[in-house]
């Protein structure tokens, strides 16, 4: 049966975010969460379908990709086809071809997972290892203690203060109460929370999002800041213990998240919450 690639209606969506649960286990590799199709659906349901590649095989999807921007696609398997050699083939093929509508010409990057074969095919193409991830894991069979900052489930009604941290968190952020209400309205969000620490005066001081796959599976971290003007007073530590915390009352068997291996300062703060480092991981890069 032909492999076939298409970009979903917004009716479709609910299929993808549905097959990105089922993917997620704790014995097969990390790779693209339902957490991130959520915090993409800010830009609203069209724009999110719009950013959606599927690939299809006898009715029945079998893989898909988010692009995350017009020259990066983000993609993930069904784990019992990671080295579909005609699956990868196709994959590879896609990506490759600005002419077929995935990733534009020039320079681009593609993210799939560990132990995919379309992996093994762009190397041999020539794509190159771009700069590392560093992906941190902590796991949640063991009671997770709430952290002693005062931590909030935000929702319509706080959801300002969930957006100001965030942009006082990441230089250049475009997050607005618009977008907040765009990601809470999305189906990946019925299985997600926004929390927002207060110090001591009640001041919004750091944020973060949590996304579950459903229950005995691993829940994603996305995004995670702590305001500029409260930094160095471990609230970012505080944060994400609460993260964590968050995940396991909804049912997560771990939670993990993955920052750029440069930000040193982001991979001390998942260790300090209790995360532990996970071998690195590279996307890869076709240069222009």
């Amino acid at each position: 049966m032909a492999i076939e690639m298409a970009t979903p209606t917004v009716d479709g969506l609910r299929d993808v975010v549905t097959a990105l649960r089922d993917w997620q286990g704790e014995d097969t590799p990390r790779q693209l969460h339902p957490g991130d199709i959520g915090w993409y659906w800010r830009f609203g349901a069209e724009q999110t379908a719009a950013a959606i590649r599927t690939w299809s095989r006898d009715g029945g999807l079998v893989a898909l990709g988010l692009l995350d921007e017009a020259d990066l696609v983000r993609i993930a398997f069904d784990p019992a086809l990671l080295q579909d050699a005609e699956l990868a083939e196709q994959v590879a093929a896609d990506v490759a071809d600005p002419a077929r509508g995935v990733l534009i010409e020039g320079q681009v990057f593609v993210e799939s997972p560990p132990g995919s074969a379309v992996k093994d095919l762009l190397s041999a193409a020539g794509w190159q290892l771009e700069d590392p991830w560093v992906p941190v894991r902590r796991d949640l069979s063991e009671p997770v203690p709430l952290p002693e900052l005062r931590v909030d489930v935000i929702g319509a009604e706080e959801a300002h203060e969930r957006v100001t941290v965030q942009r006082e968190s990441f230089d250049g952020s475009t997050f607005t109460n618009e977008r907040w209400f765009a990601m809470a309205d999305g189906i990946p969000y019925a299985d997600a929370r926004c929390l927002v620490g207060r110090n001591q005066l009640g001041e919004s001081v750091a944020a973060v999002t949590v996304w579950s796959a459903g229950e005995g599976k691993p829940g994603y971290l996305e995004p995670m800041g702590v305001h500029r003007l409260h930094r160095g007073r471990g609230y970012g530590e505080a944060i994400t213990v609460a993260a964590a915390y968050h995940l396991q009352q909804m049912g997560a068997s771990s939670a993990y998240t993955c920052t750029p291996a440069f930000n040193v300062g982001a991979v001390a703060t998942y260790e300090a919450a209790g995360f532990i480092r996970q071998p690195d991981l590279r996307d890869l890069r076709r240069d222009a």
